[in-house]
C-alpha cells in the first residue's frame, strides 16, 4: 500500500455518504410530519362525527334511528297499530274497599209533674161564684223517667278481582277512549252477568292492550249473580222489609 498517495478521495466519498443519510432522514421526517397531519385531520373528522356534536348540528336531533348501529325497522305487520273504534282491549279489575262506621248514642230524661186545683167556680143564679171543695183541693202529680241508649258498629270489606275484554265504542275529541264490555257466564243453574263501562286515556293502555281499572274514570261495574249459590246467602223478602222499615 502506498501511504504517500493523498487521501483526498476519501473525504468526498464520506461527505457524499453523509449527505445521502441526511437526505433519507429528512425524507423520513417529512413522511412522519405528513402522517401526523393526516392523523390530526382524521381525529378532527372523528370528533365532528361524535354523537354529541351530531345532535347539536342535526336539525332532527339524536334519535335511536340515526344513532344506533343495530337499529332495524320492524316490518309493517309487526308494528303496533293505533287504537281505533271497535278495537278490543283487556281490563284488569282489582277493586278493594273497606268501610268502617261506629256510632254511640245515649239519652236520659227525668220529668216530675205536680198540679193542685186551688180555686174552682160555680154558676149560681146566673152568676159566677167560688165553689168550695168539701173534700179538699184536687191534686195531680206524676213522674216520668226515660232512658235511651244505642250503640252500633258496622264494618264492611269487599274485594272484586277479575279481567275481561272491552270494546272501544267511541273516541273523544281529546283522544280519550270510551270503553264498554259485557260478560255472561251460564253454568247449569248458575248465571253470572258482569258489565263494565268507563273512559280511559290512550296513554294508559299498555303495549299488550291491557289497562288497569285504577286508570279508568267514570268507572261503572255491574255484577249480578243468579242461581242456587246466590239463593243460599241472600235475604228473604220479609228480612228485607224488616231491615228497611224497622218497626221496633
Amino acid at each position: 500500500m502506498n501511504f504517500t498517495q493523498p487521501r483526498t478521495g476519501f473525504i468526498p466519498q464520506s461527505f457524499a455518504y453523509f449527505r445521502g443519510f441526511r437526505g433519507r432522514c429528512f425524507s423520513s421526517a417529512m413522511a412522519l410530519s405528513g402522517f401526523a397531519v393526516l392523523s390530526i385531520s382524521g381525529l378532527a373528522i372523528a370528533q365532528d362525527g361524535s354523537l354529541f356534536l351530531q345532535s347539536a348540528q342535526s336539525s332532527q336531533g339524536l334519535t335511536l334511528e340515526n344513532s344506533s348501529f343495530v337499529f332495524r325497522q320492524l316490518p309493517p305487520e309487526a308494528r303496533p297499530r293505533e287504537l281505533q273504534r271497535h278495537d278490543i282491549i283487556t281490563v284488569l279489575v282489582d277493586f278493594r274497599s273497606r268501610f268502617l262506621s261506629q256510632g254511640d248514642a245515649e239519652s236520659r230524661k227525668t220529668s216530675n209533674l205536680t198540679g193542685i186545683l186551688a180555686d174552682w167556680i160555680k154558676i149560681d143564679s146566673g152568676s159566677l161564684k167560688p165553689a168550695t171543695q168539701s173534700d179538699g183541693d184536687p191534686t195531680v202529680s206524676g213522674s216520668l223517667n226515660s232512658q235511651y241508649r244505642a250503640q252500633s258498629d258496622v264494618e264492611l270489606r269487599d274485594s272484586l278481582t277479575f279481567r275481561m275484554a272491552a270494546e272501544i265504542v267511541d273516541i273523544r275529541p281529546n283522544g280519550n277512549l270510551v270503553i264498554e264490555g259485557h260478560l255472561n257466564i251460564r253454568n247449569n243453574e248458575e248465571h253470572w252477568q258482569i258489565s263494565i263501562t268507563g273512559v280511559v286515556r290512550r296513554e294508559a293502555i299498555q303495549a299488550d292492550r291491557t289497562v288497569s281499572s285504577d286508570a279508568i274514570t267514570q268507572l261503572s261495574i255491574d255484577k249480578k249473580e243468579i242461581g242456587q249459590v246466590r239463593d243460599g246467602y241472600s235475604r228473604g223478602w220479609l228480612a228485607k222489609y224488616y231491615d228497611r222499615f224497622k218497626p221496633f
